[in-house]
């Protein structure tokens, strides 16, 4: 191991066991990031413009779950190793071996939204606005749940804070997991809170837009660090910088962003209401 490497965190997976059964990181990181979400989004109704209630959020809570890790799992098997599960169809649903979509899981979220946003009779964007203010704190335990599992480790480096994963070989790595967990989650949140700050949300969509742009931003820049997927590789290559699969995924995300801003600008602020 060379000198200047940080050997990995002896960290054991599994957070808690009881005989055959366990209770692992990688599945607290997305309790405590639902949970944790879940209680900020009901503070923000008590916010103005008030357009989405208490009991609005407590009860999409049960479908943002099933957007996530619904969304998440197909996303991931869909887009980065669907010949590996067509041949072993059944490991689709071993969650806790990781494997688990961003990109497919805010669709699934997407289309979670705007079945229940329907269903209630809530505007669509007042619901998503106050939801994707939770979704960097999702992100957050889910990259540091990604280093504790030692996957999604980053590109070879020669920087101080290099770190020797076990599954990443005798080569010092960027500890991407936690650069991600600091854009994607901490400086993501802090963006939102700002604009949620200034009144962002009397413009329904502007902070979905705000989230999405933001997002792609941190995603595109972050997979700059991290390997790519060894089943995949590089898909193609813009002069000498390779393009991998989650910075692609990520365009139509940027797209979607600004577009959607633009279309929250055309309208006008939403009055305060009280539900």
């Amino acid at each position: 191991m060379p000198l200047f490497a940080i050997p990995f965190p002896a960290i054991d997976p599994v957070a808690v066991g009881f005989g055959p059964f366990a209770i692992r990181w990688y599945a607290l990181a997305y309790i405590v990031g639902l949970i944790t979400g879940w209680r900020y989004c009901l503070a923000l109704t008590g916010r103005p413009p008030n357009l989405v209630a208490r009991r609005d959020i407590d009860d999409f809570l049960v479908w943002a779950t099933l957007g996530v890790v619904l969304g998440g799992r197909a996303g991931f098997v869909l887009f980065y190793n669907l010949p590996y599960y067509v041949e072993h169809p059944l490991q689709v649903f071993e969650l806790w071996h990781g494997g688990m979509s961003f990109h497919g899981g805010a669709l699934g979220v997407t289309i979670a939204i705007v079945l229940f946003a329907r269903r209630r009779g809530l505007p669509v964007f007042a619901l998503a606005d106050i939801v994707i203010e939770a979704v960097p704190i999702g992100l957050f335990f889910g990259r540091i749940a990604n280093f504790i599992n030692d996957e999604l480790w980053g590109r070879p480096s020669d920087l101080p804070w290099a770190v020797v994963f076990p599954n990443g070989g005798n080569i010092p790595r960027h500890p991407s997991q936690l650069y991600e967990a600091a854009c994607e989650g901490i400086l993501l949140f802090l963006v939102l809170l700002a604009a949620e700050r200034q009144g962002a949300r009397r413009r329904p969509g502007t902070e979905t837009g705000l989230f999405l742009i933001g997002y792609a931003i941190a995603r595109m820049s972050g997979e700059l660090f991290r390997q790519p997927d060894a089943q995949l590789g590089f898909l193609f290559f813009l002069g000498s910088l390779g393009v991998t699969m989650g910075q692609l995924l990520s365009v139509p995300v940027l797209i979607a962003g600004a577009m959607v801003i633009w279309w929250a600008r055309q309208k006008p602020a939403a009055a305060a209401v009280r539900r």
